[in-house]
């Protein structure tokens, strides 16, 4: 975690460390609490933690790493790495907060703290979502709660920020005053109180207390009466505002109606009543929803402004894992926890698969719930017929001995993950998704490995948090009402086709737009039921675009011409999208061609307009913006005098993605985005504001050392003069690691470092440089991530990230997360 810097002797006042220094001017930027993530090991700061791993045990091989500075808590160590240096306190864990806190305090910025038992990483990251549109906002990354991941969080602040938004999560007693004293928030929000972690406290009672000492100095609290009764504890808080769904308060939720994709909230606010829209169905989300609606409100957002927001929400949760399966199926690797909250997430998310029409659960016992199993399991039944799923396969001794209690006709229940395999052969999968849910001790990941496709290990990882993340931020630059269009041609950039398309779908763009007929079958074949606008219909495939309901791009008079000639006079109102070419000069009807189109969409009924667009050429450079305003208004002339013979107004589109970041007064009704939901967007210094989706990485198949002047590989093109080492790593020309990027001009992260390509790339494999690094056969390599990214790929052998994410190759194994 990086934040401003602080001198190595500042520091060890702040955490009354002893210090043994032979570099007393070392300045720190990082905090580390893991010697495998080393950034800018010069300004880093390991923490040498004892928990279930003592970090101590790793300071070697962090100092082998280039790391200098260290908190520790044993003495000595300043005789075995005499060029580094060592702080050394009692414990290392408070040292952390301590100087997290004093960060912390240093900065004058507005916090607001969220805990409680559920829903904290969801109402942040909705916040953030919410308030990120008129703030600088630092927040605590992903669900970083605990004793660790807050003063990690608080260390993120800068000078840039001001707005804060971090949450505690805790498990026992004599936490929170830590957290407290480290978050210091002004603002506080309980989510709610339930089972989760009950473990840790005598009873509910308890475990509030603990969770209300986060707020004792907040000037602002925000909770439901629902939850927890005022005259209860004397909560803390200056100033109050409250929430329910069943009783009297601030912001009372007085009816829920859901949609098949959406949720209306009506609720009393000031006497008055006011609603809104948010795109999400199940109890949890809207639970959420509700929580920032109310903060939102407390902190003084217009009502109007707060319910467009709100309606722009995207989804967040726990991390899931979306892969191939066998016998074509869907695997959703959920195996790390299981709780009831989780569960409901995991099921939603079940639900936005579309590709397979059978939906199945494999499900272990649910543990430290504070329910008892009669109660726990009969709310799971209820749950799993809410979520209309077709099969459950219930694993452990509890699920087993309650499976009365569950309705579903197919169902069949193990004693424990070993019993299951060994049966596998009885369980029949094919054609359906599988949801697989279990706490960890199922190690549930075994059955993962059974249900797989086989294939080897070179993976692309897309993070699908990230892409939405992507989709808010380019929607948060919308005027209120425009539509999107999400381009996921070319196997949505290389990144999957329905796996992306659900995702899509499920999250309300409102068109999908693809290069071929067939790419559009697939998205039909695989349940999505958005618009598709079909970029190059070819004639030979207008009878499958009518049958799968694809909505043909028209560029030329003649395509037009051969559409309604193919076209049944019985036709009516055939939605097509009119391309005009305002200056790209690639497809497009051009001003010329209007004399010969509009006559023939006068004339027929066959045919609606139902989008006009045009492609801009160089949106996103400045020095061609005279020629972007001459397309635009080349476009508006067209499109006025082609409305003017028809009976409505089509959607009006000509931004693209760097269009969106730098032409605002040129949205019109809808936006197309491409390239930037996947993290890339020529406009933007750096792609700032925009998240890394892709990640590519492989393994190391074998190590060799190489005597001075030994050649590697094909043509003896690799030569190392002096000798060294090499690692043979699972990718090459065939994955989509291009030639190019042969003999040094490719490079890829070994031990976090950056290593050089060795001769020429094969087709299977390539060889790296791997010398005076400490490596073995398995060992992870990173092609391109957040860190070497697409763009240092592409810029090494002089193209663009499209070309490095769309040439990756079908066989490499593509894994979806989901958080």
């Amino acid at each position: 975690m990086k934040a401003e810097s602080y001198q190595i002797q500042e520091i060890a006042q702040i955490v009354h460390a002893q210090s043994f220094l032979s570099a007393p001017s070392a300045t720190i930027s990082h905090l580390v609490i893991d010697s495998r993530k080393l950034n800018d090991p010069e300004y880093a700061l390991f923490f040498a933690i004892r928990g279930q791993r003592d970090g101590h045990q790793f300071i070697e091989h962090a100092y082998r790493n280039g790391m200098r500075n260290f908190v520790v808590s044993t003495l000595g160590l300043e005789e075995k790495y005499p060029h580094a240096n060592f702080l050394v306190v009692e414990d290392v864990l408070l040292a952390l907060q301590q100087l997290a806190a004093e960060h912390r305090r240093t900065k004058h910025l507005k916090v607001i703290g969220i805990t409680g038992s559920n829903g904290k990483t969801i109402v942040k990251e909705w916040l953030y979502q919410l308030l990120g549109i008129d703030h600088q906002v630092v927040r605590s990354p992903k669900s970083y709660n605990s004793q660790i991941g807050v003063p990690l969080s608080v260390w993120q602040i800068g000078q840039e920020h001001n707005l804060g938004i971090f949450e505690a999560g805790i498990s026992t007693d004599g936490e929170m005053e830590k957290l407290a004293a480290i978050i210091a928030p002004d603002v506080g929000i309980l989510t709610n109180i339930r089972e989760a972690h009950d473990e840790g406290f005598e009873n509910k009672t308890e475990k509030l207390k603990e969770k209300l000492k986060l707020f004792q100095e907040v000037e602002l609290l925000i909770y439901s009466p629902d939850y927890i009764a005022a005259d209860v504890l004397g909560l803390p808080g200056k100033t109050k505002f409250t929430w329910s769904t069943q009783q009297a308060a601030d912001l009372r939720v007085i009816a829920i109606e859901h949609g098949p994709s959406n949720t209306v909230l009506k609720a009393l606010y000031k006497n008055e009543e006011i609603s809104c829209v948010i795109p999400f169905t199940d109890a949890a989300s809207i639970e959420n929803a509700i929580i920032c609606w109310a903060t939102m409100l407390a902190i003084g957002y217009p009502v109007h402004d707060i319910g467009d927001r709100l309606g722009k929400l995207a989804r967040v949760g726990m991390r899931l894992q979306l892969i191939n399966g066998i016998d074509n199926c869907s695997i959703i690797d959920d195996s790390y926890s299981a709780d009831l909250s989780s569960l409901s997430i995991a099921l939603d998310f079940l639900n936005q698969q579309n590709q397979h029409v059978k939906k199945t659960l494999i499900l272990s016992d649910l543990v430290e719930t504070g329910k008892l199993d009669e109660v726990l399991y009969r709310e799971i039944s209820s749950l799993l017929q809410e979520k209309k799923i077709d099969r459950l396969i219930g694993i452990g001794e509890h699920i087993s001995a309650h499976q009365h209690l569950f309705a579903l006709k197919e169902k069949s229940f193990y004693k424990d993950t070993t019993d299951f395999i060994e049966q596998l052969l009885n369980e029949h999968f094919a054609n359906e998704t599988i949801l697989v849910k279990g706490a960890r001790k199922f190690e549930f990941e075994k059955i993962i490995k059974r249900l797989t496709q086989k294939i080897h290990d070179t993976v692309l990882e897309i993070n699908l948090n990230a892409l939405l993340g992507n989709l808010q931020f380019y929607r948060s630059k919308l005027s209120s009402g425009v539509k999107t269009m999400a381009m996921v041609k070319a196997f949505s950039y290389g990144s999957g086709t329905f796996e992306i398309a659900n995702l899509l779908q499920y999250h309300k763009v409102d068109y999908l737009a693809v290069a071929y007929v067939d790419e559009g079958i697939a998205l039909r074949k695989a349940g999505i039921g958005l618009p598709i606008m079909v970029m190059s219909p070819e004639p030979s495939a207008f009878d499958a675009m009518v049958r799968f309901k694809l909505e043909p791009e028209i560029y030329s008079i003649e395509l037009l011409q051969n559409f309604l000639h193919f076209l049944p006079t019985d036709v009516k109102d055939f939605p097509i999208h009119l391309k005009l070419d305002t200056g790209m000069h690639r497809l497009g009807i051009e001003l010329v061609d209007l004399s010969l189109l509009l006559p023939l969409l006068k004339e027929n009924q066959k045919l609606k307009v139902v989008s006009i667009f045009t492609h801009l050429v160089a949106s996103d450079d400045s020095q061609h913006d005279e020629f972007t305003e001459y397309q635009v208004s080349t476009y508006q002339t067209m499109y006025t005098s082609i409305v003017e013979i028809l009976n409505d107004k089509p959607i009006r589109h000509v931004l693209n993605t760097s269009g969106i970041t730098r032409w605002p007064n040129m949205q019109f009704d809808m936006v197309r985005i491409g390239i930037g939901l996947y993290g890339f967007d020529t406009a933007l210094p750096n792609g700032r504001g925009l998240q890394t989706v892709a990640v590519l990485k492989t393994t190391i198949s074998q190590i060799k050392l190489i005597a001075p002047n030994e050649t590697v590989g094909y043509g003896r093109k690799g030569v190392l003069p002096n000798g060294g080492k090499i690692a043979t790593v699972k990718i090459g020309y065939a994955d989509g690691y291009s030639r190019a990027l042969g003999s040094g001009v490719g490079k890829m992260l070994v031990a976090g470092k950056l290593v050089p390509t060795v001769g020429a790339i094969c087709m299977d494999m390539c060889m790296l440089e791997v010398t005076g690094l400490h490596v073995k056969v398995g060992d992870e390599v990173m092609v391109f991530n957040e860190e070497h990214t697409i763009a240092d790929v592409a810029k090494a052998i002089h193209t663009i990230p499209y070309e490095i994410l769309t040439n990756v190759s079908q066989r490499v194994k593509r894994v979806y997360y989901y958080e």
